[in-house]
């Protein structure tokens, strides 16, 4: 990027946060802001198009030049209907505007938004810059912890790391099956894009390589301009709003890169095992996301997948799981990451490395968590803290690994467990630890006190439950 583009692109970023803030302050949330930002530099972009003698794909009527005539409850008005009417168009309009609604009802507000988008050029904008932009808006939006957006922004640092190691071909198809705003699947794109300059293989990448799903309408708003914006999936999105978990097509993929939503799966969201007859019972969606990855790679593709600890401990439907995921799956490396990262509250995480088609035997374990500690403010992971990770995984010459782990070293990061190693371990849990280290209480006073109130009322409902069971057998 030339030191210009570095100007525009710091420039931009500040005059759009900017006027994220003075949204916040008149009440209007980073999410719903960045949302309405969203639907108008759409519409702006095809006025742009057309201009330039591309054709428009907005039905007459409800294009930009419809909405910047409009003044007032008028203005309101008019992108009320055209956010209504272009909602229910095909391709990637359709997905742009998933069940686009409008979230800010003041005209002076809206006006000043438009206004902004209306003093630039966006559609000739390099795909980076403008892409660049909109991410850093997407990465503010994360750290809005009224929104609970984080739960939809995975690291940068990380995600770049997992892909660089994952190393999809510009040949391959990369699937996100809890897309959140695309991130993995940009890092793909961006990994991907310069392996070849042979015109069908860079058409291929922007139009069929990638595929994302989300079941929340917004991210999958934001998700697809994401990827508009940096010039994948013009003609239609390849981000869909569907439920995974109750997806049943046949479509396969050469990588998988995900960081699925954790917790138990909301009521009303439909049985899972009703419609996957193939997934061993569970409401634990961690746990169904990893049997959806496993049904949807190809033999001899690749995976690399975020999931919290529970999955490489819990007994029962769990442990059967990981039974058949050692059994089916060469599961050759478990990256253990530190709370801290991310910005939704951290459960401690890990990533797990697999390929379909042979079982494993040994796995090697970098363990990125004991004695590290991270901030999102004052020490945000960067893509150099995990460098050293990154070479030891020795991505395309695996065979070559040489652990920093030995009787000398004992606390080094990276060691292998043989097969015996693994296979011998009660129901084969999979949390490995063997450095020693004094961890550091770094909890706040308040964070402790909290805790503690926590903890006693848990007690008390404990004793208080053991005495009701106890008067109920002296009756």
């Amino acid at each position: 990027m030339t030191e210009n583009q570095m100007k525009t692109e710091s420039a931009l970023i500040k005059k759009v946060g900017d006027i994220a803030n003075v949204m916040a302050a008149a009440g209007v949330g980073f999410t719903d802001y960045i949302t309405q930002l969203t639907y108008i530099l759409f519409l702006k972009m095809d006025e742009e198009k057309e201009e330039m003698g591309l054709e428009s794909t907005i039905p007459d009527g409800y294009k930009w030049k419809d909405l910047i005539t409009k003044h007032g409850t008028d203005l309101i008005d008019k992108y009320e209907e055209i956010l209504k009417e272009l909602a229910k168009e095909d391709g990637l309009i359709g997905t742009i505007f998933t069940k686009a609604s409008n979230k800010i009802d003041s005209p002076v507000k809206l006006a000043k938004i438009i206004e902004m988008v209306k003093s630039e050029n966006w559609y000739m904008m390099e795909g980076d810059l403008k892409g660049a932009i909109y991410e850093s808006i997407l990465e503010k939006n994360g750290q809005d912890k009224k929104s609970g957006a984080g739960q939809y922004f995975t690291p940068r640092a990380l995600i770049k790391a997992i892909v660089d190691v994952t190393d999809p071909k510009i040949t391959e198809t990369v699937a996100d099956p809890a897309c959140g705003t695309a991130g993995f699947l940009l890092a793909a794109y961006e990994h991907m894009k310069n392996q070849s300059k042979d015109i069908a293989k860079q058409k291929f990448l922007k139009n069929n390589a990638f595929f994302g799903a989300d079941n929340t309408p917004l991210v999958v708003t934001l998700a697809s301009m994401n990827l508009y914006l940096h010039d994948i999936g013009t003609h239609s999105s390849p981000i869909v709003c569907q439920d995974s978990l109750l997806d049943t097509s046949d479509r396969m993929f050469d990588v998988i890169l995900a960081n699925p939503p954790f917790g138990t799966r909301p009521q009303g969201s439909g049985e899972v095992s009703s419609v996957r007859n193939d997934f061993i019972k569970t409401s634990d969606n961690q746990v169904n996301f990893l049997q959806h990855i496993m049904s949807i790679v190809k033999t001899g593709g690749r995976v690399a997948v975020v999931l919290p600890d529970n999955v490489l401990t819990d007994g029962n439907a769990t442990a059967k799981v990981r039974q058949k995921l050692l059994k089916e799956f060469n599961l050759h490396t478990i990256l253990r990451l530190p709370t801290g990262i991310f910005y939704a509250n951290g459960v401690k995480t890990n990533v797990l490395f697999f390929e379909k088609g042979k079982p494993t035997e040994d796995i090697w374990v970098y363990d990125y968590r004991t004695g590290v500690k991270h901030t999102l403010v004052q020490k945000p992971l960067t893509r150099e803290h995990l460098d050293d990770f990154v070479e030891c995984y020795c991505s395309g010459h695996i065979q070559d690994r040489i652990p920093t782990y030995s009787a000398e070293n004992p606390n080094g990061r990276w060691r292998k467990f043989t097969k015996d190693e693994v296979y011998s371990r009660d129901q084969l849990k999979l949390d490995f630890k063997w450095i020693v280290s004094e961890e550091d209480d770094d909890r706040t006073l308040a964070e402790i006190i909290t805790q503690i109130k926590e903890e006693s009322v848990n007690i008390a409902n404990a004793v208080a439950e053991l005495e009701k069971l106890i008067g109920e057998v002296n009756e």
